[in-house]
């Protein structure tokens, strides 16, 4: 995904038809799942993450955007499978 700061919000503008400025957090993925890219108006931060192990679990797009619930959005970055969450690492002992 190349896109940047003002190729994203032309997107949310006339793809999505929704304001960037608004507040709202926007959130996309790569082709393959390994990258996202997170576009939200506080004077304009955009964050990228690429997952080096696994690919962020999306939700089905019917209509070319979707609603997520702040726990669906938290678990996007870490690459956590929001529909059967799981913990990928466990203590072994404790001292």
């Amino acid at each position: 995904m190349r896109r940047g700061f003002d190729s994203l919000t032309a997107h949310v503008q006339t793809a999505l038809a929704h304001n960037p400025y608004g507040g709202h957090v926007f959130v996309f993925r790569g082709k393959h799942g390994d990258l996202i890219k997170v576009l939200w108006w506080d004077g304009l931060c955009l964050f990228a993450k690429r997952l080096e192990r696994g690919r962020s679990v999306w939700p089905q797009v019917d209509n070319g955007s979707i609603c997520l619930t702040p726990a669906q959005l938290s678990m996007l970055p870490e690459g956590i499978d929001w529909r059967m969450p799981a913990r990928s690492w466990q203590p072994e002992m404790t001292v």
